[in-house]
């Protein structure tokens, strides 16, 4: 039969097969950030469009091309396209700014951009993210690259699988001067460009900088070092020095620009060498001290980071790194009658009030077949419920695994079955 319905284009179902993974490693992220001192933050799927054509800027691909936009009367709403945007308007709507501290922050959430579906990209995908609201000192840009380090080696990627690329985009005082240059060199080499890059040089030339379809076009592009400012140059050299007192390996990369336009000052990527393909990023972010002001707050500094759920677990899986397996249930009950069953029913009750995981039989399947869904089940035991099982208030347990069988008292059996589970 001819399915009528599926899923959108580039926007995926997570089945019980895979999704304990995800509960994985969001659990992984989650115990992570706590250690760092940041607190959740969950925002809203849907914003105000202008929001982000505010912060990531009209001229950028995510707002011109890819954002899904909603509208509603005179209102226009957009499904977030990344989620930077959102916890810095929640900072300012809800006056985190008030206590004086530094805010951090982490959300899990998905996102969702209509561009083309490939290995990694997808229409709607997950992200883990961090952002840290209220320093400008290059100790926290230091701290946050350490901690999505310790992040990936958490997780059993091993280190030489990953490469941190590290640069410095300037501030507002210093990037036109380099900003102006770039595009003046990207005049003089526009037959050479890309399509797309023609395009993005009037609107943003910084761009094409990060396009691999023009890498040999701009390798002798002017590099951003010789415009930046003192205050940039000193910030830039302190996180390398920081980095390197923390042991985090880094390269520089001159092209890494990132394409948001709230950037500032640091930018960052973390890239794999398996699982990915050509769209090799792992994660990226950086500094953007001038968005919450931006957006109508007061003049804030700020950084963060957002990692690909599904690209995590891409890397993982293709690097063959130690998952953990599926979650497997305590117990299975088998009913050999129909009042078998009502008192099997009971002792599930018991048993998932106790915290034992269980599951029984829903269909009045045959004992020959119960024990074939006991067996696939995964499950560590069996109990056995027939006739001369309720006429003495006993369970007979049988061991899955090693065939092994005992008849337990009714009245003890979710102690014995806790007892026992806790032995192995």
């Amino acid at each position: 039969m001819e399915l009528r319905y599926r899923a959108p284009e580039g926007m995926n179902d997570v089945l019980p097969e895979s999704s304990y993974l995800w509960c994985f490693v969001e659990a992984c992220w989650r115990d992570h950030c706590h250690r760092y001192g940041y607190g959740e933050i969950r925002t809203p799927i849907l914003e105000t469009a202008a929001l982000f054509e505010r912060s990531v800027g009209e001229t950028s691909d995510i707002v011109s091309k890819e954002m899904y936009v909603l509208e509603r009367g005179e209102e226009r709403y957009a499904l977030k396209p990344e989620g930077t945007a959102p916890v810095a308007r929640a900072y300012i709507e809800h006056g985190l700014h008030a206590s004086g501290s530094v805010q951090k922050l982490y959300y899990i959430t998905p996102f969702f951009r209509g561009e083309r579906p490939q290995k990694g990209r997808y229409r709607q995908a997950h992200q883990f993210g961090a952002e840290l609201f209220g320093t400008a000192h290059p100790l926290a840009d230091a701290e946050l690259l350490a901690m999505v380090m310790a992040f990936f080696a958490q997780l059993g990627i091993p280190e030489h699988a990953l490469e941190l690329r590290l640069n410095t985009i300037g501030c507002p005082n210093c990037r036109p001067a380099y900003r102006n240059a770039v595009y003046q060199f990207g005049q003089r080499n526009f037959s050479r460009l890309c399509k797309n890059c023609q395009s993005r040089l009037e609107r943003n030339p910084l761009r094409i900088l990060d396009c691999k379809e023009c890498t040999a076009t701009t390798m002798n592009a002017p590099l951003i070092d010789p415009y930046l400012c003192s205050d940039c140059r000193a910030h830039f050299e302190k996180v390398q020095e920081l980095l390197n007192t923390l042991s985090v390996r880094y390269v520089r990369d001159h092209r890494l620009v990132r394409g948001l336009d709230y950037y500032t000052r640091t930018t960052f990527e973390v890239v794999a060498d398996q699982g990915l393909g050509a769209q090799n990023a792992l994660c990226g972010g950086g500094r953007y001290d001038g968005l919450v002001e931006a957006l109508g707050g007061p003049p804030t500094p700020a950084l963060g980071v957002g990692i690909g759920v599904e690209r995590t677990l891409l890397v993982l899986h293709a690097l063959n790194v130690a998952l953990p397996s599926p979650p497997r249930i305590d117990a299975f009950i088998v009913a050999f009658s129909d009042e078998a069953r009502l008192t099997g029913l009971q002792l599930a009750q018991q048993l998932r009030t106790a915290g034992v995981t269980c599951d029984i039989d829903l269909e009045g399947r045959s004992p020959k077949a119960q024990m074939r869904l006991a067996n696939r089940s995964g499950a560590r035991c069996a109990i056995l419920l027939g006739e001369s099982e309720l006429a003495t208030a006993t369970a007979t347990v049988k061991d899955l695994e090693n065939h092994e069988q005992v008849a337990v008292p009714q009245a003890e059996l979710t102690e014995w079955i806790r007892t026992r589970l806790s032995c192995r």
